[in-house]
């Protein structure tokens, strides 16, 4: 059974006298465990289509059905709890309140969760041992470099246990050897079975996926499976070795 189907997508904004055809019946399915990157210029539809997919905007026409579910038909609340509980976002600006702990931003999902607050630690102590910052739980935001920051927004993404990760441009603030370690951070949570949809318009980290969605014009223009998905992990550990030694 698929995660994600999308049939037909439509989306059209209208700006006074002009409508944007941001997406043209774009029919896509993703199964659980995928790891899908999704490709474009400027302007191609991919960010409306990854909005669609968060259930943070709604399709002029068509269908998304997500996780056997048909989003239309969902009440606010529903969307909300999908949104809380069923996805997990990752975005380029990594959005964590600057005046809390790394521990209080990943357990900052779980506050509706019904979790009383020890609870609510333990899971966010476990989220943050998942991407190697155990070590990190009482840090700031201000305190931690940019990869350890989008660590942070991975593990806050991780806490509900969501069917899917959404990572809008995850590597567009880092610098070429965090944005590998990020790239192999996201590699191992879907060989753990994790499904993962990526925006990126760089083609070395759509190398990472497995499967290629790219579009163009608001169209489907292909959807290719990667024939061999760049091990990041290796790559981290050669971009090390080519590192010049200190003198």
């Amino acid at each position: 059974m698929s995660l994600i189907v999308t049939e037909e997508l439509v989306k059209d904004y209208h700006l006074g006298p002009h409508t944007v055809h941001a997406l043209r019946g774009v029919s896509v399915s993703i199964a659980p465990g995928e790891f899908v990157a999704v490709m474009g210029p400027s302007g191609s539809g991919k960010s409306t289509f990854m909005n669609i997919l968060g259930c943070l905007d709604t399709p002029s026409s068509g269908r998304y059905v997500l996780d056997g579910a048909d989003v239309a038909s969902l009440s606010r609340d529903q969307l909300a709890r999908i949104r809380n509980g069923r996805i997990g976002f990752v975005f380029q600006m990594f959005n964590l309140l600057p005046r809390v702990s790394a521990l209080e931003n990943v357990a900052l999902p779980l506050l509706y969760s019904g979790l009383v607050a020890r609870d609510r630690r333990v899971r966010a102590r476990e989220r943050l041992r998942q991407v190697g910052l155990e070590d990190r739980e009482h840090h700031h935001p201000a305190q931690l470099s940019g990869g350890q920051q989008q660590r942070v927004a991975i593990a806050r993404s991780l806490v509900n246990d969501p069917a899917v990760i959404l990572a809008d441009e995850p590597t567009g603030n880092l610098d070429t050897r965090t944005s590998i370690e990020i790239l192999a951070l996201l590699q191992r949570l879907n060989r753990d079975g994790l499904t993962i949809v990526l925006v990126t318009h760089e083609a070395d980290v759509a190398a990472c996926a497995k499967r290629v969605l790219t579009f163009r014009d608001g169209r489907l223009l292909s959807d290719a499976p990667v024939a061999a998905p760049v091990d990041a992990a290796s790559a981290v550990a050669a971009f090390v070795e080519d590192e010049p030694v200190p003198a």
